[in-house]
Order: C-alpha cells, then sequence, then structure tokens
C-alpha cells in the first residue's frame, strides 16, 4: 500500500495512419516531462499512452497497402510502440484500441449511455458531410468550396481534409441536449480546458448549439460492433476516447486503479482535436454517469523552418532523425525550452545547435565537468570539507534548495516545462558566474581552505540541478548524480534542501563530459 497522492495523466492515443512524426514525439515527451515532475514530486503517477486502430481511413490505408487492417494495425502501432522506447518515455500502459479490454470497455460505455439516459442513444438516418481524414462529421457552414487541378468543385472541412456526402443508417447520440451541462461545466470548473483561446474557442462553438452526432457507421466493418445490433460499428472518436478508462480497468469502477486513478487529473492532447475531448467526451461521461476529468490541456504544433509538417511540403521529421542528429536527452531539452505553453513552437536546426550548445554543453556540462573536475584533482578524489559560508555562498545554496524549486513546480503544475526550464538555467547561470567570481583555481594556492567550500559549494548546486533536470534530460541528469554517487533513493525533490546536502569525504570517479558540443556544421535533420 502507498500513501502517495494519485496522479493520472494520458496522451491522445495515435492515430495508425502512418508512422510517428515529429509532432507524436513532442506530445509524448510534453506528458512524460509532467509524470517524472509529479514522481519526483512525491505523486503515485498513472501514465497512459496508445494507438487509436479503428475507422474508415485505417481500413482504407490497409486496403490500399494490400493487408488486412488488423495486419496494417500490429504493424504500425508497433512503430508507435517503439518511439516510446526510443524517447525513453514512462508510460504505466500503452492501450490498443484493437486490444479485447478496449472491446469490453466501450461496449461498457455504450451500455451504460443507454441504461442510464435511454433516450440519448437512438437509430435514425445520417445525411451529411464526412472527413475520412479527420473521421469527423462537419456542417455544412463549417465547410469551404474548393476547386482541384482540373477545375472540379469540391468542399473541405476546416482542417482543409476532403468531405465526401455520407446517407446510412446511424445510431445518434443526444449531444443537443448537453449543451447547457456543458457550459456549467466550463463555468464552475474555469481550469477545465488549458490554455484560456482554447477554452473560449470551446465556449463560443457550444454557445452557437450543438447537433447530434452520429455515433455508428454502416459502410464499413473496422471498428467495435455496436452492442446488439452488429450491423453497426462504434463511431471511431467514441471507441478512441473510452482507452482512457480502458487503461485503468473500466467497465469493472470498483477495481483499485479505476478508484485511485479516475477522474483522471490531465488528458494532453493537441489543439486539432479539441472539440472531440472537451465536448463530446464529457458529454459520454455525462451520460453515462461516469465523472468528468479534471483537465485537457491542448498543446500546439511543431512547425519546421516556420512552416507545418506535410508530407506534401517533404519536411516531416521522424524522432529517430532528432535523435540521431542531437542524441535523445538534447532532443528532448529542445522541444521542451523552445515551445511556449499551449502554443506552436518552431523546429530549425541552426537553432537548435545554438541552444543545445550554449545550454546544455557550455552551461549545464561545463558547470558539472568543470566543478567535478576541480574536485577530483584538488580534493583527492573526495567531496571536499565545507567551512563557513560567505554571504555569496548563502544565497547560491538559497537559489538551490529554495528560490528555483518554487518557481520550478509553479510552472510545471501548469504545463509550462519552458518557464520551468528557464528557471533551472537561471541557476546554471548564477553557479557558473560564482565559479568565476570565487576563482578557485586561485583559491587553491592562497586559500586551500575556502577553495574546498566553494567546491563543495559547486558539487551541492550541481546536485540539486542534476535531480530538477531529471524530467527533461533523465539520461544526463542521472548520470550527473552517478558521478556524483547519489544513492538511487535520493534523486527526487524531497532531497532538494539544506537536510539533505552532501556528504563530505564521498568518493568520486573521474568526471566525464555529459553534454558534448555539437558541429554546426553537421548535416541537418
Amino acid at each position: 500500500m502507498t500513501d502517495k497522492k494519485p496522479f493520472y495523466i494520458t496522451t491522445a492515443i495515435s492515430y495508425v495512419n502512418g508512422a510517428p512524426h515529429l509532432g507524436h514525439a513532442y506530445e509524448q515527451i510534453l506528458t512524460d516531462t509532467m509524470a517524472r515532475h509529479k514522481r519526483l514530486d512525491g505523486f503515485d503517477v498513472m501514465f497512459l499512452t496508445g494507438t487509436d486502430e479503428h475507422g474508415q481511413k485505417v481500413a482504407k490505408t490497409a486496403e490500399r497497402e494490400g493487408m488486412e487492417p488488423q495486419a496494417f494495425t500490429d504493424k504500425i502501432a508497433q512503430k508507435f510502440i517503439d518511439m516510446t522506447d526510443q524517447l525513453n518515455i514512462s508510460n504505466d500502459d500503452f492501450v490498443r484500441t484493437t486490444e479485447p479490454r478496449h472491446y469490453e470497455a466501450s461496449k461498457a460505455i455504450w451500455n451504460a449511455i443507454k441504461t442510464n439516459n435511454p433516450d440519448d442513444i437512438y437509430l435514425d438516418k445520417y445525411a451529411g458531410w464526412y472527413s475520412v481524414r479527420d473521421e469527423a462529421y462537419f456542417g455544412e457552414g463549417e465547410l469551404t468550396d474548393a476547386r482541384d487541378a482540373d477545375g472540379n468543385e469540391h468542399k473541405l472541412a476546416p482542417t482543409g481534409a476532403p468531405v465526401e456526402w455520407v446517407e446510412e443508417s446511424s445510431y445518434f447520440f443526444r449531444l443537443s441536449a448537453y449543451a447547457d451541462k456543458l457550459l456549467e461545466l466550463y463555468t464552475a470548473h474555469p481550469d477545465f480546458i488549458e490554455p484560456d483561446a482554447r477554452r473560449n474557442e470551446i465556449i463560443s462553438f457550444v454557445k452557437s448549439g450543438l447537433q447530434d452526432i452520429s455515433i455508428s457507421r454502416t459502410n464499413f466493418k473496422w471498428g467495435v460492433p455496436v452492442p446488439d445490433d452488429e450491423d453497426h460499428v462504434m463511431y471511431v472518436w467514441l471507441d478512441a476516447l473510452t482507452n482512457y478508462i480502458t487503461g485503468i480497468g473500466y467497465p469493472d469502477t470498483d477495481s483499485d486503479s479505476y478508484q485511485k486513478y479516475w477522474p483522471a487529473d490531465f488528458h494532453v492532447i493537441g489543439k486539432d482535436i479539441i472539440r472531440f475531448h472537451c465536448i463530446y467526451w464529457p458529454a459520454f461521461l455525462m451520460a453515462a454517469k461516469l465523472e468528468m476529468p479534471k483537465k485537457v490541456f491542448a498543446h500546439g504544433f511543431i512547425n519546421v523552418n516556420g512552416a507545418k509538417m506535410s508530407k506534401s511540403v517533404g519536411n516531416v521529421i521522424a524522432p529517430q532523425d532528432l535523435i540521431d542528429l542531437y542524441g535523445l536527452d538534447p532532443t528532448r531539452y529542445l522541444l521542451m525550452r523552445e515551445v511556449p505553453h499551449g502554443q506552436d513552437g518552431n523546429f530549425s536546426h541552426e537553432y537548435a545547435i545554438q541552444r543545445i550548445n550554449s545550454d546544455l554543453a557550455n552551461g549545464l556540462g561545463n558547470l558539472s565537468q568543470r566543478s567535478l573536475s576541480m574536485i577530483y584533482k584538488n580534493c583527492e578524489g573526495q567531496i571536499p570539507q565545507i567551512g563557513a559560508l560567505t554571504d555569496a555562498d548563502k544565497k547560491l545554496l538559497n537559489h538551490a534548495h529554495d528560490r528555483m524549486m518554487v518557481v520550478v513546480r509553479e510552472e510545471c503544475e501548469k504545463m509550462k516545462f519552458n518557464r520551468a526550464l528557464e528557471a533551472i538555467f537561471k541557476l546554471v547561470i548564477d553557479a557558473n558566474g560564482y565559479v568565476d567570481a570565487q576563482a578557485p583555481w586561485t583559491l587553491k594556492k592562497e586559500d586551500p581552505v575556502r577553495m574546498e567550500t566553494v567546491l563543495y559549494v559547486l558539487a551541492e548546486v550541481v546536485r540539486v540541478l542534476g535531480i530538477a533536470m531529471l524530467p527533461y534530460t533523465p539520461e544526463s541528469a542521472n548520470k550527473i548524480l552517478d558521478q556524483l554517487k547519489i544513492p538511487a533513493n535520493e534523486r527526487d525533490y524531497s532531497f532538494i534542501s539544506d537536510e539533505h546536502m552532501l556528504k563530505s569525504g564521498t568518493e568520486i570517479d573521474k568526471p566525464e563530459g555529459i553534454f558534448p558540443r555539437l558541429d554546426a556544421n553537421d548535416k541537418a535533420a
């Protein structure tokens, strides 16, 4: 048994219509950073990710590839599983929507809606515009007219995807009955949707009026069969959204994992799917008489050299491309440092090299390497003794033990990791300034006792920085802590304090560089 407070966080599940790209990697790293942060802060974390494997788009792509849908989804899903390994993602579970447990959960939420609100699901005929690429229905007023290269007129969804006119028998969900309840939810819980721009967008959309939505299809079979009517398969979004409770044991709402972790603390998603998560999902949960998640955070996109990633433009970047070029932890750091809260970020090779070299190689890496090298060379390879502290020593230690973590916690709770990293690297800058001001290489001759105190203070700051960087660069941060011989059970935020400072006399190995400088002339990804 644990007395830790539970924390449940999810990514959106990735659609298996193609291989992972940088946008998928960003969402995984963003969510992983929060999960690691909360674990370091003493929480019992459940971190879920997975793949969305049903729908007409997958069925058509599999057919085009000459494969059965299941074989096709097995192939692509494995690429996403491999990506979590490549990126050192610390997820606790991975849900594939083709798993038996997910079929059970999806059918159970359908039946829960039918049982609790029998009028909310009804059979009718659907006639309207459907985007296979978005797996979404759109009203006439949301579409734009366009012409193809041959001059033929056609309509496009707000995303730019083509739409087609669909007529078929369909079950509908009475979404129109939930507008007022949804608005009450947004009012009662103003932080349910973040950032504010996305919240305002959803409120405006709901106030404009909600239409009932089709929640089943009959013109293809690749999906979860509708309970008691297997001529229909569930609309892919009802199926997909249910993964968030599949992963914690639904429909067994009495299970330990469901009782502990639901409602989710964070659904982390892309801004393009916010309607599904902030309108459809809470309405489905209300109808099924299940609790609402606490927060949906919608992040922006990653652009490449100022342009949106696109296969047609040829600027789609695979996660492994960046890992091969920069290394895993520098890639993770770059994405967390450069993308503002909930906004689009931009990737460029030139700026990536500059940021990695400036912050990691010349900043944290240089501080760690020179501080520990001086200790290894001048203090018999042991953490030195600490003598009387000057105001400069106290100021730097107070910054490390108190001021930095106040800001880090505050910013991380809002998923403003770029701001949290600013706070961490303010300490790096101050510590490097302290080295230059104290000049321990000069003190070696003039005042060796004072030199030892200065080097002790530096080693302690490096220890704190190693712990603080664990959510962002876990492999490299652990190497820093390994060099200081910090036990595994002392690598969390509770050990950032005056009470847990380094033990003098601890032997260290000869330090090695953690963050090598990158050559600006290396081939761009």
